[in-house]
């Protein structure tokens, strides 16, 4: 309907610059639901919007556009209000026409062709492999599933893709945690690292080592500590010691063994993560791993390709891109002095590799602590040519969780978190992808246990689920009244729905497939789950306001397929969030 209204308005604006009233600007319409339906069920600032270009008064320039417009029957009529806002009220005709449409398409509602089979890349999660996945991965899993399943809902096509972070010095931190951990195993009694991986997994992949390999692993404490520098509680520096424990164990155990247990330590945490989201319904079409950008030649070719470019140089013998060039606040190094390439250069071979792959979109889907990479990373993809539209970065904030009314506190690298996996046991998989998708991504979400646990209208979810669940209630007690549905007489009577709370029920429910795509464009799936707790809303009013199951057939009948439609809707949306639909509360 916002589509419809928004052509009356341009076709009244094209009217208006032919007359010579306005002058030819291209100017996008906005059309919002009004809060309160006695200023109709649609308003439009455009008058606003245009009265400055126009030199008149808002309110005149909306009289205007008013006159303007084209009669159309799905409009009952207009008005102006305030200092020039444009109302429009839809004539009834126009909000029953949805129901035969709901049920009609059915799962498909909602479906449209905007996308035209474009491909989108939506890369989230990406945690690196060095612990069970915790509540603020939840948060970026729940939402990149969300938004992936909204974009396919409009047209695109989406691969979802976890980039695996399965090199570099963090796994390697990693792998000497666990081999710690094995020689405590093997009787060593080794002083633990400060700057070490201290979660309960660490100790469980050590065993699975011990009992994989027995003690092929195991060397005597002397000859791992002898001559290293001094970690943090005596006085040293805990990056320091780490880096040095880290080469004396690739040391002592060879290239081979220690390939062996940074495999290991990989794969039982990979599989884990693996086993978590499956479980949280949040799939992959690829788990990219970083190791095909570092170990070919893909970085190589790409710093070739820029050289050829004249957007590298030499300075302090560490290799530069110009990003400076295209708009970043400074230069990026893409090899240091040593020779090591640092991480924005395999982020963008992997990101010069994703389109290479023959996609339209990037998103990424980041914690908000990457703002400052969105500048560098559009740079380098407009060096080789690709538009900075091209990727878009969604910044999602931190969670925290609150129980009791008091936070819980989280410490990643002490281990003292709470896992995806916990919270999922706590409060079940639907109250975590629905809450966790209630708020903008800018917004920190204070995720409050206790609620998403509770049985009450206070509970989001329940709610939502409480309406779909209702609705069931309603079509079993049929037969208990030995009654019956007959659709085709629902549809016949339609016009018998006048009551407020069913018109209010009926305007909902027209603006679905808007809010569908408002989200999916947006990259702002809480405007789905906004939407959702609002429909539930207007059904239980309607449930405590009328009677679904009156003697007479024809109102019966219209009744019970306006609730039919409100419960296709809930499902279709529900399950683009990922949460199920009970039949039963």
């Amino acid at each position: 309907m916002k589509h419809h209204i928004e052509q009356l308005i341009q076709a009244a604006l094209n009217h208006l610059h032919q007359t010579g009233k306005l002058t030819a600007e291209n100017q996008i319409i906005q059309i919002d639901a009004t809060k309160d339906k006695q200023h109709g069920d649609f308003a439009s600032n455009i008058a606003l919007v245009l009265a400055k270009h126009a030199q008149q008064k808002p309110r005149d320039l909306a009289e205007w556009i008013v006159q303007s417009l084209p009669p159309s029957p799905k409009i009952l009529k207009v008005n102006i209000a305030g200092p020039g806002f444009i109302n429009f009220y839809l004539a009834p005709e126009a909000l029953l026409s949805v129901i035969p449409a709901i049920i009609s398409k059915n799962t498909a509602y909602g479906q449209v062709d905007i996308g035209k089979g474009q491909t989108v890349l939506v890369e989230f999660v990406s945690s690196n492999p060095t612990g069970p996945l915790h509540v603020g991965h939840g948060r970026h899993a729940a939402f990149g599933a969300v938004v992936s399943n909204l974009l396919e809902t409009i047209g695109y096509k989406v691969i979802r893709e976890y980039y695996v972070n399965d090199a570099g010095r963090q796994m390697n931190i990693l792998a000497v945690s666990v081999w710690v951990r094995y020689l405590a195993l093997c009787g060593e009694n080794m002083i633990f690292p400060v700057n070490a991986y201290k979660g309960e997994y660490v100790i469980h992949i050590a065993q699975a080592l011990k009992d994989a390999y027995d003690r092929q692993f195991y060397v005597n404490k002397n000859s791992v500590v002898e001559n290293l520098p001094l970690d943090e509680p005596e006085g040293g520096d805990k990056e320091l010691y780490i880096d040095a424990l880290i080469d004396r164990s690739q040391t002592l155990l060879g290239n081979e063994k220690f390939r062996i247990l940074f495999d290991m330590s990989l794969n039982h945490i990979l599989n884990d993560i693996h086993d978590d989201l499956a479980e949280f319904g949040v799939h992959f079409d690829k788990w990219f791993s970083e190791r095909e950008i570092t170990e070919t030649d893909v970085v190589d070719r790409m710093i070739k390709t820029l050289q050829e470019k004249n957007l590298v140089y030499k300075e302090n013998d560490a290799l530069w891109f110009r990003s400076t060039d295209f708009n970043d606040e400074k230069d990026r190094v893409l090899e240091r002095a040593n020779g090591q390439r640092t991480y924005f250069a395999n982020d963008l071979a992997y990101h010069m590799n994703k389109f290479e792959r023959g996609i339209d979109f990037a998103i990424d889907i980041f914690g908000s602590d990457h703002h400052g990479y969105v500048p560098r990373m559009k740079a380098g993809l407009q060096a080789f040519g690709i538009h900075s539209e091209k990727l878009t970065y969604v910044l999602i904030q931190f969670v925290s969780l609150y129980r009791g009314g008091l936070q819980v506190p989280m410490s990643t690298r002490s281990g003292s978190f709470v896992t995806l996996r916990e919270l999922r046991q706590e409060v079940g998989n639907d109250a975590a992808r629905f809450f966790y998708v209630m708020r903008k991504c800018e917004q920190p979400v204070d995720f409050d246990l206790d609620l998403a646990k509770s049985q009450s209208s206070e509970n989001p979810v329940y709610y939502v689920q409480y309406a779909y669940a209702r609705i069931c209630s309603v079509f079993r007690q049929l037969s208990e009244k030995n009654m019956i549905y007959d659709q085709a007489v629902g549809l016949d009577n339609l016009t018998r729905l006048t009551e407020p709370h069913e018109l209010q029920l009926l305007s909902t429910l027209s603006r679905y497939q808007e809010v569908i795509v408002s989200a999916a464009k947006q990259h702002e799936p809480h405007i789905l789950t906004h939407y959702l707790r609002g429909l539930a809303n207007d059904f239980h009013g309607y449930y405590n306001a009328q009677q679904f199951l009156v003697e007479e057939s024809a109102l019966r009948n219209a009744r019970l397929t306006l609730i039919f439609a409100a419960r296709q809707l809930i499902a279709n949306g529900l399950k683009l969030v990922g949460v199920s639909t009970p039949e039963s509360m």
